[in-house]
C-alpha cells in the first residue's frame, strides 16, 4: 500500500497569476486598496516603529541648546536625563525602549524640530568650515615652505617646535612618489600636521594668516627667522 501525505491547501486567490494566500500581507494590502483606505500595513508600523526608534537613539546624542529649545514632554527628558546619567545595561536598555515609546506619542511636527535640530548639530557653521580651510592651507603650506614653520611657531609660540619639524620632514618623505608617475601619497604625518595647526586655530588666537608672509606680517619682514 502505497501512502500518499498531502500539505494542507491554503485559501487564496490568484491575482496576475500570482497566488495570494487569505490572511497574508499582500492580501490585507489589496482588500485596503479595494476598500480605499489609507491605513498602514503592519510594515509600514514596523518600519516606522523602528524609524522613531533610531530617532529617539540620536535624540540622545543632541546637544544640550539644541535640546532644550524642542520644548519635548518632561517625562521624554527625564528619561532622556537618566539614560546619560546610569551605566547600567539593563537599565539603559529599558529607557531605550520607554524613548522609543514616547517617540511614538509625539506630534509629526516635533519629530520634524528633532530632525532638523539633528541635520543642524552635524552641519559645521560657518566659521568652522573656514577654520578647517585655514588648517589645510597651513598644513600644504609647512609641508611646502621652509620657511613656515618658522612664522607658524613665532606666532603660536606654545607649538611643540621639535614635534612639528620631524612631522613636517616624515611628510614630505612621503609625499615623494615611490615610482615617476605616481601620485604623491599622505602618511600619518601629514595628518597629524592638520591635528595639530587646527587645535591652535580652534583654541588659540592672532594666528597668521595662511596665505603668505607678505600677507600676513606687512611691518615685520623679518619674523620667519
Amino acid at each position: 500500500m502505497i501512502l500518499v501525505y498531502m500539505s494542507k491547501l491554503k485559501k487564496g486567490y490568484f491575482v496576475k497569476g500570482k497566488f495570494v494566500a487569505e490572511g497574508s500581507e499582500l492580501d490585507l494590502e489589496l482588500k485596503r486598496e479595494l476598500k480605499g483606505t489609507d491605513d498602514k500595513s503592519r510594515t509600514d508600523l514596523k518600519r516606522e516603529s523602528t524609524e522613531l526608534q533610531k530617532l529617539g537613539e540620536d535624540l540622545l546624542t543632541l546637544r544640550a541648546e539644541l535640546l532644550n529649545r524642542l520644548e519635548l514632554p518632561d517625562k521624554l527628558l527625564e528619561a532622556i536625563a537618566e539614560y546619560k546619567r546610569i551605566t547600567n545595561f539593563e537599565g539603559r536598555r529599558r529607557l531605550l525602549q520607554f524613548i522609543g515609546k514616547r517617540m511614538r506619542q509625539l506630534e509629526p511636527a516635533t519629530l520634524d524640530a528633532i530632525r532638523v535640530s539633528l541635520v543642524e548639530q552635524h552641519t559645521p557653521s560657518a566659521q568652522e568650515t573656514m577654520t578647517l580651510h585655514a588648517a589645510e592651507q597651513w598644513r600644504d603650506r609647512l609641508i611646502a615652505d621652509d620657511d613656515a614653520v618658522g612664522q607658524w611657531v613665532n606666532t603660536c609660540p606654545t607649538t611643540d617646535v621639535q614635534q612639528l619639524r620631524a612631522l613636517v620632514r616624515q611628510a614630505r618623505k612621503d609625499a615623494k612618489p615611490e615610482k615617476p608617475g605616481l601620485a604623491p601619497r599622505h602618511g600619518r604625518a601629514y595628518r597629524d600636521i592638520f591635528q595639530i595647526v587646527r587645535e591652535h586655530l580652534v583654541h588659540g588666537s592672532d594666528v597668521p594668516d595662511p596665505l603668505g608672509p607678505e600677507d600676513s606680517f606687512p611691518d615685520n619682514p623679518g619674523a620667519d627667522a
